[in-house]
């Protein structure tokens, strides 16, 4: 079972990627975990990588899919895999595709969580993270029991500058002129389902089992 995760920042596909991970017994697969374990472990492609990053520049795209599907052939993901913020642009979506297509392999769902702008907004504004351990709350959907302050460690809580709702518009404009194009390709490739994000979390992962059963 090989899936896409597409939606929205702040969308929560990075939520239902882990369940849906959990539930299935197969990997989570995010770029910014790919890049840090090759990093970490110092990997010839690793340190091409960081080459870039220490300099500010973006990963080249062909350096970001051999990143991928180096991880896609280790053994944990031979049951197939869920991959969460990547393709994020067409030359990376065309890339993986021709890439499975080598070892005989192709992607079997892109699953889009829907979630309109202005509920991302005002869903993002809600998060408070603590300055002094990282906890993060929701001041509707997850409060803490004193206002402003950690339930973990009594640290004051700050709103910070990604999720302010100027930096969230700017990036679901990045995201809209980039990854929308994304759900015309894997419609064409007919993979594409859509579920509805704006539901409780549950309903969302029912959603998504029912579409993969």
């Amino acid at each position: 079972m090989k899936i896409v995760m597409l939606g929205a920042p702040g969308a929560g596909k990075g939520t239902q990627a882990k369940k849906i991970s959990e539930k299935y017994g197969i990997p989570h697969i995010s770029t910014g975990d790919i890049f840090r374990a090759n990093i970490k472990e110092n990997t010839e492609l690793g340190q091409k990588a960081k080459t870039y990053m220490d300099k500010g520049l973006l990963v080249p795209d062909e350096l970001v899919v051999d990143l991928v599907v180096d991880r896609l052939a280790q053994d944990d993901a031979k049951k197939g895999y869920v991959l969460d913020g990547f393709p994020r642009t067409i030359p990376q979506a065309e890339a993986l595709t021709d890439a499975l297509a080598k070892i005989g392999e192709k992607m079997d769902y892109a699953i889009n969580v829907e979630v309109p702008d202005e509920n991302i907004v005002r869903r993002m504004s809600g998060r408070r993270a603590c300055v002094a351990c990282g906890g993060t709350y929701h001041i509707k959907y997850n409060p803490t029991k004193v206002e402003g302050k950690c339930d973990a460690c009594g640290g004051d809580l700050i709103l910070r500058d990604d999720d302010k709702p100027e930096t969230v518009k700017q990036r679901l404009e990045v995201y809209h002129t980039q990854t929308q194009p994304l759900i015309d390709y894997y419609e064409k490739e007919g993979i594409m389902r859509e579920v509805d994000g704006t539901v409780d979390l549950e309903d969302v992962f029912n959603a998504i089992i029912e579409i993969l059963e």
